[in-house]
């Protein structure tokens, strides 16, 4: 996150977790907060505070969804996509730099690393509980 806190926080009065936000809107388009969460890896609240600073500051809409009355969507204004298309050359130059040099099987081989690893970390039991939360749960009977 060195290049972001470096190169974009300061720049675009943006914080990282409203950065992950506005990027992953600008990728897959309209999204619920919820969806987000999930996707990124931010939890709720957190979530929240970066869609109300979004929303404040001008770059995303929230919508109701008109077939789910009690869905809220996310989408880019023009600004949030002015702003998604100005940042998303700098995510590329750190992905790149990332691998710069590596030899195709490399690439390749931590590309199917990360996809079993993100397929773990995805992996819920039969009543849709994640897997990684509920095996990384500390014992009850340890001192908070």
């Amino acid at each position: 996150m060195a290049p972001f806190s470096t190169h974009l926080s300061h720049r675009y009065n943006i914080s990282l977790n409203e950065f992950r936000l506005l990027m992953a809107i600008g990728r897959t388009g309209a999204s619920a907060s919820h969806e987000l969460a999930e996707h990124t890896g931010v939890n709720a609240m957190s979530v929240s505070r970066a869609v109300a600073t979004l929303e404040r500051n001008g770059r995303i809409k929230v919508e109701t969804d008109p077939s789910n009355r009690r869905r809220k969507v996310l989408r880019l204004t023009e600004e949030g996509a002015r702003l998604y298309e100005v940042m998303r050359p700098q995510t590329q130059l750190v992905a790149d730099y990332l691998v710069d040099g590596l030899p195709e099987a490399d690439i390749a081989k931590l590309d199917e690393l990360l996809g079993k690893l993100i397929a773990r970390l995805e992996a819920q039991d039969e009543q849709g509980r994640s897997l990684f939360i509920e095996s990384t749960k500390p014992a009850e009977d340890q001192d908070a």
